[in-house]
């Protein structure tokens, strides 16, 4: 029974359980709490699969699957703690600061420009210069690695 869990599990996925008994160990209340709330969406989206109505009905969750979790939580501590501070909660604020930032450790390194710019330029080779056909592909190959809206300036300026 307990090989049935770590059977599936990600690379990410024990990653972040190691780290967080780690984090139990060193008493760092925070840092175990982020990460168990990363843990607790990778099993939320699991359970929301087995619902029949769910377009990812039974479909196993994948690795870049589990990244994209890790970003929104990334993106919603963010944008979380800019609600804070605008509302004069620096305290809440910098909390939420702090986990994003340990949740962003989890991520992979941000291409570069120049790297997008060429990854971008051989997705048009491939699909041509239309915007439609070539952003799609972009998201995909990006997700986790760059930011969508400088990844879209990208492929406008490149397919303009």
């Amino acid at each position: 029974m307990s090989n049935e869990k770590t059977e599936g599990a990600s690379p990410l996925e024990e990653r972040l359980r190691a780290d967080t008994k780690e984090a139990m160990r060193a008493h760092d209340q925070v840092r175990t709490d982020t990460l168990r709330m990363a843990l607790n969406a990778f099993h939320l989206e699991e359970v929301a699969r087995t619902d029949e109505k769910s377009k990812q009905f039974r479909q196993p969750l994948t690795e870049q699957d589990r990244l994209g979790i890790v970003e929104k939580q990334v993106k919603q501590r963010e944008e979380a703690a800019q609600i804070y501070r605008t509302a004069g909660r620096a305290d809440q604020a910098d909390k939420e600061d702090r986990e994003a930032a340990l949740l962003k450790a989890y991520l992979p390194a941000a291409l570069g420009d120049d790297e997008l710019r060429a990854l971008i330029e051989r997705l048009i080779a491939t699909h041509g210069k239309d915007f439609r056909a070539v952003m799609p592909a972009a998201a995909r190959e990006t997700r986790g690695r760059a930011d969508g809206r400088r990844v879209q300036e990208l492929v406008r300026e490149l397919t303009a």
